[in-house]
């Protein structure tokens, strides 16, 4: 196999070579509401051909060196008196694996909590390139099924206009779960 960004011969997707010259995380932070912030770890520009990987069969790949990347390290460094939820956004498999569950399992640790098919779409539209008018108009319509009153992070891949983050978050309240923030892969706003 090559690695997908400098075409040499690799065991991995992406080689470890690739992989510590041009993926390491950067944190970023962008408040979407008052006091509702989402994390992300990279520039938009630097993940937009990786992102799309998550309509492909070998995405599960990328996904997985991106969290590992990203998302483990984070999850080993996050302090808090509480044990909190990982859930991500709509993890539902739709091209053989779901990019929000393979992010979200790699933030387990001592108090992070990977959580599975608890929050979930029930409109499934693509808002890939659409304007937030579109998104307004078309909500996901979250349904939880999860416990209440729990302590939560949300799980995405990218944030662009907030929507979808934002929708969520107000699901979670409506079941008596804290939303503490957002974590993402990247924003496209970064």
């Amino acid at each position: 196999m090559r690695c997908i960004i400098c075409e040499k011969i690799s065991l991995k997707i992406i080689c470890r070579k690739c992989q510590r010259d041009y993926f390491v995380p950067v944190f970023n932070k962008r408040e979407l509401s008052k006091d509702f912030f989402v994390h992300s770890f990279y520039e938009y520009d630097l993940l937009k051909e990786l992102l799309n990987a998550k309509y492909q069969f070998y995405g599960d790949r990328i996904y997985n060196i991106l969290g590992k990347l990203a998302f483990k390290k984070f999850g080993e460094e996050f302090e808090f008196p509480l044990i909190v939820d990982a859930i991500g956004v709509d993890d539902h498999v739709r091209h053989d694996f779901s990019h929000t569950a393979i992010l979200t399992k790699h933030l387990k640790s001592h108090n992070i909590v990977p959580k599975y098919n608890l929050l979930k779409a029930q409109n499934i539209i693509k808002y890939a390139g659409k304007s937030l008018e579109f998104r307004k108009n078309n909500p996901r319509n979250f349904k939880y099924f999860g416990k209440k009153k729990k302590m939560v992070i949300l799980v995405d891949d990218i944030v662009t206009t907030g929507s979808t983050l934002l929708e969520a978050k107000r699901c979670l309240e409506q079941n008596e779960c804290e939303v503490l923030f957002a974590l993402t892969l990247s924003d496209a706003r970064f």
